[in-house]
């Protein structure tokens, strides 16, 4: 069973999942991809790891940087874990670059290179927004490319962190 809570945010609301233990889900009302991997067996309640997890949403909106994670668990293909481990790395206001995480994952696995598209293609599904940091990761240029619930919330995000933005080419 999934357990699912909506909350409201500044840049609009989310809606949280959990499979009772962890949370697994936070997305944007709107979002490309919203409540992906969501079977039709869920029910709306209350659980105990909300609480930690509006927390830290609290502490995030309010301009601070949250000093705890939440309990996650991270639902998705080996490779796509591998990715959304190394956004949890990008410290709070700063960012790093689709081709920065694919070199990371491919001196990890030992291997000589990596795609970046394809860690582009599994930040877009990561299922933890805001928590699990994919609006931190940008273009090779420093643009603001793709973000599931839209480059204007991801804008919001980074100038809430304190991240300078690189004009738009």
């Amino acid at each position: 069973m999934t357990y699912t809570s909506e909350r409201e945010t500044p840049v609009g609301r989310v809606l949280l999942a959990s499979d009772g233990e962890y949370l697994t889900g936070l997305w944007f009302f709107g979002a490309k991809h919203f409540a992906s991997g969501l079977g039709s067996a869920r029910q709306t309640k209350d659980l105990p790891v909300f609480g930690p997890v509006g927390e830290w949403l609290d502490m995030y909106f309010s301009g601070e940087e949250p000093d705890f994670t939440p309990p996650l668990r991270l639902r998705g293909t080996d490779f796509q874990k591998s990715v959304w481990r190394e956004l949890l790395n990008i410290p709070y206001g700063r960012t790093a670059t689709y081709g920065e995480i694919a070199k990371r994952l491919a001196a990890a696995r030992g291997a000589e290179r990596m795609s970046a598209r394809a860690v582009g293609a599994a930040v877009g599904r990561n299922p933890i927004s805001i928590i699990v940091p994919c609006h931190r990761v940008v273009g090779a240029n420093g643009s603001l490319t793709g973000y599931a619930a839209g480059t204007d919330k991801k804008a919001f995000l980074l100038t809430l962190e304190g991240t300078p933005l690189a004009p738009n080419p």
